[in-house]
């Protein structure tokens, strides 16, 4: 079972999911489900298409935002902050370790004008460290319009 991790009250971090994570994650009343894996990234890793399924299939949102080995984008970062903000319920985003996801988060919450000292401070209560990406988010909380 992949262990969902607090970054929020409303955003949580987990490892790849399989199909009874998503079953795990309707029963603790998540709302969206946000996949940053590309598929194919590794042998044995479950279809995005098969967890999009599951998470309809309970009721739940989905939402794929992969970022792969080359970095994160603008619009990935807008994505990331529209499927947070309009998300009903409680937000689970997965990678392969929960780590891009995280980063992706933090530079969401940025984007939207969140504190970098705060979503440093969450990101590692998590368990997650994104100091390497501290100038961005700097960079990105100053320029926000929110």
């Amino acid at each position: 079972m992949a262990e969902f991790k607090r970054l929020t009250d409303t955003v949580w971090a987990s490892p790849q999911l399989s199909v009874d994570d998503v079953s795990e994650a309707a029963a603790q009343g998540f709302g969206l489900i946000v996949n940053n894996r590309p598929d194919g990234e590794s042998e044995g890793q479950p279809d995005g298409q098969a967890i999009e399924e599951a998470a309809r299939d309970r009721g739940m949102d989905y939402a794929a935002i992969p970022v792969d080995h080359s970095g994160f984008s603008q619009p990935q970062v807008e994505a990331m902050a529209q499927a947070i903000e309009k998300a009903n319920g409680k937000v689970l985003a997965y990678c392969r370790s929960g780590t891009r996801s995280t980063f992706l988060w933090a530079l969401a919450e940025a984007h939207r004008g969140k504190d970098p000292d705060a979503l440093t401070r969450a990101a590692a209560a998590a368990g997650y460290d994104i100091s390497g990406i501290r100038p961005t988010l700097e960079m990105l909380s100053a320029n926000s319009h929110d």
